[in-house]
């Protein structure tokens, strides 16, 4: 059975699609099967797969709203064997008002995961930046949350807000849910800012926090425009090499 994971921070801008597209792609390429769930309304990964967002039949919108909805027709392939992507769509803007009338509306994404869950090794879900139904659907569908930290002074601003998120769902939707791991994103090895910020995180996080950190990179900044992973626009660039190994060590960590 694949194990879930949800891409989650309640800051914005901390390389949450960047994880969530290049990780997907490096396990791809190390022979995982991976499906990747873009639930933030702003659709970024959907358009950094390359795949336009105007003519989607159907999104993880169908799956969140209409009740017995077959999975697998809102499953597309991507540039990248062995990586599949349910796309997202502006609708999902809509679709927090529209949940909190349906029944079981803290579980519905679950329900669809579950359905395809024997086909994947690993299933990613993109969260928005924000605590509504979206990213309490992603919280429930999971095992375990993979949390990106940008190396910038604001870094732990909201950290211990983003805890007790966790906690609140644990205790009251998903008794299994555990924290995956930290990955450290945008680090740039000039400025003694960056070190001070792997620092305070190892300090907050401890073991939990991911060896492998992801450099600011230019490369990697421009891939999402071309509508693909930093593996195949730039395979040589060092946002490429930091995302295989932290690839590897993923897999270290979670298949012991």
């Amino acid at each position: 059975m694949g194990k879930a994971i949800a891409i989650f921070n309640q800051k914005g801008g901390v390389g949450k699609t960047t994880t969530n597209i290049n990780l997907g792609a490096s396990l791809a390429l190390l022979g995982k099967k991976v499906l990747m769930l873009d639930i933030d309304p702003q659709g970024n990964t959907t358009s950094g797969m390359g795949i336009s967002k105007r003519n989607l039949e159907y999104t993880v919108y169908e799956l969140l709203i209409e009740n017995d909805f077959p999975t697998e027709k809102a499953i597309m392939h991507t540039s990248v064997e062995g990586l599949d992507l349910i796309p997202g769509s502006v609708d999902l803007a809509g679709a927090e008002i529209e949940l909190v009338v349906l029944e079981g509306r803290e579980k519905r994404l679950k329900r669809a995961i579950d359905k395809v869950r024997g086909q994947y090794d690993y299933i990613f879900i993109d969260c928005p930046p924000s605590l509504g139904l979206l990213t309490l659907n992603s919280l429930t569908a999971v095992e375990g949350v993979l949390i990106p930290i940008q190396c910038e002074f604001y870094a732990l601003e909201g950290v211990s807000q983003l805890i007790s998120t966790i906690n609140l769902v644990r205790q009251n939707l998903n008794s299994s849910l555990e924290i995956e791991g930290v990955i450290l994103s945008m680090f740039d090895g000039r400025t003694n800012l960056s070190a001070q910020v792997v620092q305070e995180v190892k300090k907050y996080f401890g073991s939990k926090v991911y060896s492998t950190v992801i450099p600011r990179n230019i490369r990697l900044a421009e891939a999402p425009s071309y509508g693909l992973p930093i593996t195949e626009y730039d395979p040589k660039s060092k946002g490429a090499e930091a995302y295989r190994a932290f690839a590897h060590e993923f897999l270290k960590r979670s298949e012991g």
